[in-house]
């Protein structure tokens, strides 16, 4: 088998073995990324010479974390220390940061190797990667399709194997969509339980930083070495971390989950939704149900209004962090024939369509007169939604639906109609305006062959609960161990 093929665990273990060195490991990576990501565009900036430098101060076996020398890609949105952060805007085209977020920061003392920065809809606005300020990823699965977004880079590149892992973020959808639509598992933890220090912000009370890997396990492994307290961050969580993989016992068919409890909200099987995701998604359960979970229905009544609350908030968070981008104190600089005709200037030219829409929503719903009816408003039904899954978590473990509506569509299939692509979040924003976890995993593919996610939804810090019930479905069925054959 080709070693970029490798998952994190299987690779871990051949380096400590020293069977396996992070130098080999490595090249194999970049040779790989050299003859795919052409066709792909999974990432913006390619960090071979970093790579290979880290990979060649580390020697196999002696690392005491499962990351040590594993090559894993970076979201464009979260700074590297001299290394070029766009967020897939030309606004940021030329920025290089000055400091380690602090995600980052924490790989490198778990001795991972940087692959590149991975490309994403212009400051994570989008649900496709085509909102890149410079060029649109392609699905390895199907090139002629969208791989999801934001975090579509990241996503893309686990899937065709060119890196181990990446880190993505995710304000309303954009780990666990990307995830869906590539085949592969994505991530996103409770609000707080991971560091945003560094990570460029989109919509702060949302945004939160994730793995997207090929396994579930790895997803375990990668949240070990990210996930604590940060004092830069005043909205993380000093909580104590538990060995996420320590739920993952047993061997790979004897995983049971007998004493789980499963809730099935009927506010997600919703009429619209492709035939085929919804047949999956219930033959998931089924075999859930299988392996000792109880499977219980359940109601999220509020469910109908996450979109609007969502759109309300998030563009209005956005508004007001992306107006630290006016061409004095950073990145790009269009001068006028004054101080206000520069702001104008540069923001016009610097900014992507997408963007300025959702800056014009944000301003309009937090303008005078409007704020009270809009976003005030917004934020009660936020509290109603995050109700919901309170109530609903007294009576289950984990609550099952689908990732997504539909497989991944055409490229410019939803570009001239920006309401139908809000829509295709409509299954994960509800987790970003609680704040609760959620993960997604394949659970089987359509009659095109693309890939359809199961997401699987926990209470607040309780991800060992989805990363087990996830596993042990993973393991039982095997959708991981099919890749495109791009």
């Amino acid at each position: 088998m080709e070693l970029f093929r490798l998952t994190i665990a299987e690779a871990a273990g051949l380096i400590s073995k020293n069977e396996l060195t992070p130098l080999a490991l490595t090249e194999s990576v970049m040779g790989r990324i050299g003859a795919l990501d052409s066709r792909v565009g999974a990432y913006i900036t390619v960090t071979k010479d970093i790579a290979m430098e880290q990979a060649g101060r580390l020697s196999a076996g002696s690392g005491n974390s499962p990351l040590h020398g594993i090559p894993i890609a970076i979201k464009d949105n979260m700074c590297v220390k001299g290394v070029r952060t766009t967020c897939a805007s030309k606004i940021l085209e030329n920025f290089i940061p000055p400091y380690e977020s602090t995600v980052t920061t924490k790989l490198q003392e778990a001795g991972y190797c940087l692959t590149g920065k991975t490309n994403l809809d212009e400051f994570a606005m989008g649900s496709s990667t085509e909102n890149s300020g410079f060029f649109t990823t392609k699905n390895p699965w199907d090139v002629t399709r969208a791989p999801g977004g934001s975090s579509g880079g990241s996503a893309a590149a686990v899937a065709a194997d060119m890196c181990i892992a990446a880190i993505g973020s995710d304000t309303g959808g954009s780990i666990r969509q990307p995830a869906s639509f590539c085949g592969v598992v994505g991530l996103k933890p409770t609000y707080g339980l991971v560091s945003r220090f560094g990570l460029v912000a989109f919509a702060s009370s949302l945004d939160q930083i994730g793995p997207i890997t090929k396994t579930v396990e790895d997803a375990a492994i990668v949240l070990n070495a990210i996930a604590g307290g940060d004092n830069r961050d005043s909205t993380s969580a000093h909580n104590a971390i538990p060995d996420y993989t320590a739920v993952m016992s047993g061997n790979l068919q004897g995983i049971k989950l007998h004493g789980l409890k499963i809730g099935i909200p009927e506010e997600y099987f919703i009429d619209g939704m492709d035939r085929e995701v919804e047949v999956a998604v219930r033959a998931a359960i089924e075999e859930m149900r299988r392996l000792g979970a109880e499977v219980v229905s359940i109601k999220l009544p509020h469910t109908a209004y996450a979109v609007a609350a969502y759109y309300i908030i998030a563009t209005s968070e956005a508004s007001s962090n992306l107006a630290r981008y006016d061409g004095v104190k950073y990145g790009m600089r269009v001068s006028g024939s004054d101080l206000i005709s520069t702001y104008m200037e540069t923001r016009a030219k610097g900014f992507g369509q997408e963007v300025k829409r959702r800056i014009m929503l944000g301003t309009y719903a937090l303008s005078s007169g409007y704020y009270d009816a809009y976003y005030k408003k917004a934020q009660q039904v936020r509290t109603l939604i995050k109700r919901d899954f309170d109530e609903a978590f007294k009576r289950v473990d984990v609550i099952a639906t689908p990732t997504s509506p539909t497989t991944a569509f055409k490229i410019g299939e939803k570009a001239d109609d920006p309401l139908q692509m809000y829509l295709s979040d409509i299954f994960t924003i509800s987790v970003n305006l609680a704040g609760v976890p959620a993960i997604s995993i394949p659970c089987g593919f359509d009659s095109g062959g693309l890939p359809i996610g199961l997401q699987l939804i926990g209470r607040h810090f309780d991800e060992a609960a989805i990363l087990k019930a996830g596993h042990a479905y993973e393991r039982a069925v095997g959708w991981y161990e099919r890749r495109p054959s791009i």
